[in-house]
């Protein structure tokens, strides 16, 4: 610490003519140091060398603690006393005596993709010298009651008219051994016409079982108002959406449904088939849509790629649903937007990690992930309009004509 005889300018000239010094580290060590001297004063009744009455303890030496900190792993001189014990409590929990800002940016490299391996790299740069992969793994945990208040927050900001489902195949450590498990996610978009993140979960295989048990703890946090789900063509998963939340219909995503579409035909045909098929899309009516859909498939059946057609025409109510709906929020459905996006960057970051150590290493990692990006989707602008939104409430529920009512839309009320 900084000697009482000396000023407080004389020691800065001094450890900056001293090169084998770093003035940052040095100035913390000595603030912490002081504040320490200083505690123990009032411990002991009286200052460092003074002679008073009044003192009920005097110093005994000093023992040494190193203290992890932004500007490096600094050794602390703690003073001991003769009768009784002296310690900071900042220094006296393990999870405190690492500072709060050093494990933010541990855990912030952890969410941002960077491996154990490489955030003990990162440490380094710091100046932390005995960082193991166990503690970074450790320091990461602090994510975790964020993670599980995000996950177990009421959702009531409903209703919530469109909601996307899907799910990523991740790799995790179980029984000695390295399985795929699926997490399933789920994004909407809220009363206020802004996307959220709904729920993520991970489950051992995404079957029935497992969609029907997530939409379910959904349905339990308060989704309401569910008018249309959009996703891929998973296992049970239109099963669990009619159990769960009845009386919503249920959209494909073209993107996913495209690429099944073509593996019905030959290489020399896959532009285009998908070409004719991105026309069905491109309509400005529910009419049209339904007449270039009917147009496509016979043009398929020509051509002989009765495969192809087949698969087509059977698939027409599931992946135009979207007729149903306002045009304003044609694009978002069909395409499977946002979830499309978020899926690329959870991907991004968790190829980083490659083989994930446990199932709650995948919910702290992909669950801070979607929390961030819950966060910044609830101050950008709306993602759909109120008024269109509540157009979409009232077409499904009072449409002006029974008798007009295009397939798709029967499709989507059940």
């Amino acid at each position: 610490m900084i000697n009482e005889s000396m000023d407080a300018l004389a020691w800065l000239r001094k450890q900056l003519e001293t090169d084998d010094n770093d003035l940052l580290q040095e100035m913390v060590r000595s603030f912490a140091e002081g504040l320490m001297s200083a505690e123990a004063d009032v411990e002991c009744g009286a200052g460092y060398g003074e002679s008073s009455p009044e003192r009920v303890n005097r110093r005994n030496g000093y023992r040494r603690r190193r203290w992890d900190t932004r500007v490096g792993s600094i050794d602390l001189r703690i003073p001991k006393l003769r009768a009784g014990s002296y310690f900071p409590d900042w220094l006296l929990d393990a999870r405190t005596r690492s500072e709060r800002a050093f494990i933010q940016v541990v855990a912030e490299a952890y969410v941002r993709g960077v491996s154990t391996r490489r955030v003990e790299g990162l440490v380094e740069t710091l100046g932390i010298t005995s960082l193991s992969k166990s503690q970074v793994s450790e320091l990461a945990k602090d994510l975790d009651q964020m993670v599980s208040d995000f996950r177990g927050r009421p959702l009531d900001g409903g209703p919530y008219t469109y909601v996307w489902a899907d799910a990523l195949t991740m790799k995790v450590r179980e029984g000695g051994r390295i399985v795929n498990v699926a997490c399933l996610l789920a994004v909407g978009v809220n009363g206020e016409g802004h996307r959220e993140i709904l729920g993520v979960d991970v489950a051992t295989t995404e079957d029935g079982a497992g969609w029907l048990a997530f939409l379910r703890s959904l349905v339990a946090r308060g989704l309401t108002g569910v008018q249309l789900v959009i996703s891929d063509d998973h296992t049970g998963l239109v099963d669990a959406i009619e159990a769960t939340v009845p009386g919503a219909g249920w959209q494909r995503c073209r993107t996913h449904y495209l690429r099944n579409l073509l593996t019905k035909v030959p290489k020399s045909s896959e532009t285009m088939v998908a070409t004719m098929v991105r026309t069905i899309f491109a309509q400005p009516s529910a009419e049209e849509v339904w007449a270039q859909h009917r147009r496509v498939v016979d043009h398929l059946h020509g051509v002989g790629l009765i495969d192809a057609a087949d698969h087509l025409d059977q698939a027409g109510a599931e992946i135009l649903t979207f007729t149903g709906f306002p045009k304003a929020h044609w694009t978002q459905i069909w395409s499977n937007n946002p979830q499309e996006r978020l899926n690329k960057e959870i991907r991004r970051r968790t190829n980083v990690v490659g083989i994930f150590p446990t199932r709650p290493s995948i919910i702290r990692l992909v669950g801070a992930l979607l929390a961030e990006q819950h966060d910044e989707w609830a101050i950008t602008r709306r993602y759909m309009s109120l008024d269109s939104l509540t157009q979409a409430r009232i077409r499904l529920i009072e449409p002006d004509d029974p008798e007009e009512v295009t397939p798709a839309l029967q499709t989507a009320t059940g």
